[in-house]
């Protein structure tokens, strides 16, 4: 199978944590690519020219990252990161939503900064902040009662605050929401989180 990735991407970087928490490295390969840049390769397997975008052996090509961290945590079923069924698949779900969203609302914060000045929408600037702000707060509020197993919850809370120590360091969740600041710190000491650390 072949991912198309990019370094900085916290949906990518959601699904490379996934990969190496199932043990699938060995039969996936992953190639840079990015989303802005259009390519007819890109273009020939996403025709929203979004990753992150697996391609299967057969061909097919699944995104964006929901659909392709279902589809991988289904090719090994001992020990799911989302559960199989039940009130605590959807809670699961559910918490991988909040941590998109909050991911969604900071991308969109950083891709609006990079327009000129003249251009930027302080009304939208302030709807992502709010959104993130209450994401976090959301989060707070139940990170302790995250089960003990890694579940694909984990994952997405620890990618959504990954990008916002990223990109948005100026937010001060930190000193907001200590109780998620200290979770985080350990969450990311696990290897899976290490090793997909971005870089710039």
């Amino acid at each position: 199978m072949l991912l198309l990735s990019a370094g900085t991407s916290p949906y990518a970087r959601k699904v490379r944590i996934v990969v190496a928490e199932k043990g699938l490295e060995s039969r996936i390969d992953e190639q840079a690519c990015s989303p802005f840049d259009s390519t007819p390769e890109l273009l020939a397997v996403n025709p929203l020219s979004k990753i992150p975008c697996l391609v299967l052996d057969d061909g097919t090509a699944l995104y964006d990252s929901p659909v392709i961290v279902e589809y991988l945590d289904s090719l090994d079923p001992a020990k799911p990161l989302i559960p199989r069924d039940g009130a605590a698949r959807w809670q699961v779900l559910r918490q991988q939503a909040l941590g998109d969203g909050i991911m969604d609302a900071a991308f969109n914060t950083v891709i609006e900064s990079r327009r000129p000045e003249a251009q930027q929408s302080s009304d939208w600037n302030k709807r992502w902040r709010a959104a993130i702000d209450r994401g976090i707060a959301a989060m707070d509020g139940e990170i302790e009662s995250l089960a003990e197993q890694p579940s694909l919850a984990h994952i997405a809370y620890g990618c959504a605050l990954g990008y916002l120590e990223l990109r948005l360091s100026d937010i001060p969740w930190r000193a907001r929401h200590p109780k998620t600041a200290a979770w985080y710190d350990s969450f990311a000491k696990r290897p899976s989180m290490a090793a997909t650390h971005p870089e710039g």
